[in-house]
């Protein structure tokens, strides 16, 4: 296929996270439309898919618009789509999956469409190449995304595959960790650039530190990765995508201007994310230490100091809490002066506990929780 032909770009993102998706896009030189509630678009080639995947850290997927077309019922769209050269798509010897979502009344089961999308294209390539490719459930290879609403179709090249929160590294991912992408877009929107110092008290696995420290020396999030969807396709340029990834790291800096301090007073969580500081490449980078989170090493202001609390989602658990929200709010008048503190936590009851007024409040999504990041602006003295 012509890597360089451009279509429609549907990047798609936890929902909360589409301001943060579309700075980074325009960020990187793209002009975006259709936002909406999980992601927006762009207009580009295969070229700028490969791109997107490398240098996104809010994004969930980066969907190429292959063909946009119009379906009554599943022989129509069998029709339709045995009719395309895929074989100038997918190699007879490749593995794909496909991802669907369909809302016709000719469908009954969720997953016939997919089978039917499945037969179509291996029927497809079969014709012209005497074999027929393998596929399933696996997202490791070529992915395709088919979204049938009423009579209008849309299917999608996903050129991320597996989606990009994946990064990798967490390996020993502790108890209740936070999403890798979700963790980027709290960053960003807290304003942290690598510019101040950083702390993470309650760091649990260590996402919001290693993620903090690949924002403050550039590292591309892609560059953990070593497959994504777009290098199974037929036509793929091995020699382009290398160049990107080198000009990536040479882009990387070696160190840190100020410092990344990462505590849990667990000391099982400062083991875990240690291991995953480590596979991610910058265990070098965070001080890490086992303490409760009041007794946390604050460099000189200015900072940005952010909290991950539990929630209280199971009985039982508020109570106890409450006393924790009440200790943050002390934590933060006590000790981080002159810092921008923030609090994540998907329990707005219990921040009342914190006593202290917010200057900003921003929603997000963890997985179905709805949560809020509140930032505090911590004076020396009294505001006024």
């Amino acid at each position: 296929m012509n890597i360089n032909k451009e279509s429609t770009i549907l990047i798609t993102c936890s929902p909360g996270l589409v301001e943060c998706l579309q700075t980074e896009v325009e960020a990187l030189g793209y002009k975006t439309f259709n936002p909406h509630k999980a992601g927006l678009e762009i207009k580009g080639t295969i070229v700028d898919c490969m791109k997107l995947n490398l240098n996104l850290r809010t994004a969930f997927n980066v969907l190429y618009l292959f063909k946009e077309f119009q379906s009554k019922n599943p022989d129509q769209l069998y029709r339709y789509l045995v009719s395309l050269n895929w074989a100038d798509v997918i190699s007879e010897d490749e593995y794909f999956t496909v991802v669907s979502r369909a809302d016709n009344p000719s469908v009954k089961h969720t997953m016939f469409p997919s089978m039917k999308v499945k037969d179509a294209i291996v029927d497809s390539i079969a014709k012209v190449k005497g074999k027929r490719p393998d596929s399933g459930s696996e997202r490791n290879n070529v992915v395709l995304n088919f979204y049938w609403k009423d009579k209008n179709c849309w299917i999608y090249i996903n050129t991320s595959g597996n989606k990009l929160a994946d990064r990798g590294y967490r390996k020993m991912p502790h108890a209740a960790p936070m999403q890798e992408t979700l963790a980027a877009g709290v960053l960003l929107t807290a304003g942290y650039d690598g510019s101040m110092p950083l702390v993470c008290p309650m760091c649990g696995s260590g996402t919001l530190a290693i993620e903090a420290a690949l924002i403050s020396i550039n590292k591309s999030a892609g560059l953990l990765r070593s497959n994504y969807g777009f290098a199974h396709l037929k036509d793929f340029d091995k020699a382009l995508w290398q160049k990107m990834r080198k000009d990536a790291l040479k882009a990387a800096k070696k160190t840190l201007a100020f410092p990344i301090i990462a505590t849990d007073i667990d000391e099982q969580a400062i083991v875990a994310a240690k291991q995953n500081a480590k596979t991610a490449g910058v265990d070098h980078l965070i001080e890490f230490a086992v303490c409760d989170f009041a007794e946390t090493k604050i460099p000189q202001a200015p900072g940005i100091i952010l909290l991950n609390p539990e929630y209280g989602r199971r009985l039982g658990d508020t109570t106890e809490l409450e006393e924790t929200y009440k200790r943050m709010g002390d934590f933060f008048k006590q000790k981080c002066a002159g810092y921008a503190a923030h609090i994540f936590t998907g329990n707005m009851n219990l921040a009342k506990k914190i006593g202290l007024r917010t200057s900003r409040k921003t929603p997000f999504f963890n997985g179905t929780i709805e949560c809020r990041l509140l930032k505090y602006d911590i004076y020396e003295g009294s505001k006024k």
